[in-house]
């Protein structure tokens, strides 16, 4: 018995197949596969049914990866299937692809946290400062992670041994003298308010810090070299907002690697005293 051979018009096979007719014209022409018959009357193109076997298989070889070429290639090898040669150099470029994926993901992630953290940057504040009595050590320092040793283990002991005892509330900053950059030979000051004055040393000496009634001030999260960044955000809002900057910065280290263990979280205030011009 003879069976009736099914025709498969374009847009019936692209509805079995769930693939657009645009694209079936387009595998046409590269000659991926091609309707069966064409009628030369109407133009209308038929596919068959054992053609439904070969477009799953292109859907299925484009979906691990091979690209319309190289499928075309298989089949004009007579092949269904790719060689495993041809498995093992799709298995290293998706390899090397998921090294790539990763490296772009790390940037990526490192982005997002950067504006994130500029988000918060960005919301200036002004306060102002109050006059202190503070505990000074100044010297020149060979980077700013000397100065993370130099306060717990050199200038907290000296000023236990004179008597110190913090201001309520506490608060510490750092003066940088140098007039340029220095990535080395830093000449810096550190001010820790005290309670009350006691008699300099060789290491420590008191000074009276009069009180700053406006400071434009900034949180700064992160790194240390990313400060200009900051600096840069801070300084047009001074200039915009019609203020002149009367000292120097100072440097509040409120977290850092002391406490922190990611450097995201690392924070530091900056304070610029101000008046208004």
């Amino acid at each position: 018995m003879n069976r009736t051979k099914i025709k498969l018009k374009i847009g019936e096979f692209s509805k079995l197949n769930m693939v657009t007719v645009k694209t079936l014209r387009h595998y046409e022409e590269i000659g991926l596969i091609a309707p069966d018959e064409i009628d030369k009357w109407t133009g209308y193109r038929y596919y068959t049914v054992d053609q439904l076997s070969k477009m799953n298989l292109i859907i299925y070889l484009k979906g691990i990866g091979f690209s319309l070429e190289e499928i075309k290639e298989i089949f004009e090898d007579g092949r269904e299937m790719p060689s495993v040669d041809e498995i093992k150099q799709k298995l290293k470029e998706c390899s090397d692809q998921l090294i790539t994926l990763k490296k772009r993901a790390d940037e990526l992630s490192t982005l997002e946290d950067k504006l994130q953290k500029r988000e918060i940057m960005e919301q200036i504040f002004i306060k102002s400062l109050p006059a202190v009595t503070a505990a000074t050590h100044r010297r020149v320092i060979e980077g700013y992670q000397e100065l993370f040793n130099l306060c717990p283990n050199v200038i907290g002991p000296e000023m236990a041994r004179l008597g110190c005892e913090c201001a309520n509330p506490e608060y510490c900053f750092t003066v940088d003298h140098n007039e340029e950059y220095c990535s080395t030979n830093i000449d810096i000051e550190y001010f820790e308010a005290v309670a009350q004055r006691k008699e300099d040393s060789q290491m420590i000496a008191f000074k009276d810090i009069p009180a700053v009634k406006t400071a434009v001030c900034i949180n700064h999260y992160g790194v240390y070299e990313a400060l200009p960044e900051s600096f840069a955000i801070l300084y047009q809002h001074i200039e915009k907002n019609g203020f002149r900057i009367t000292e120097k910065p100072r440097f509040c280290y409120i977290d850092g690697i002391w406490n922190k263990e990611s450097e995201s979280e690392w924070l530091t205030e900056i304070q610029v005293p101000v008046e208004k011009l």
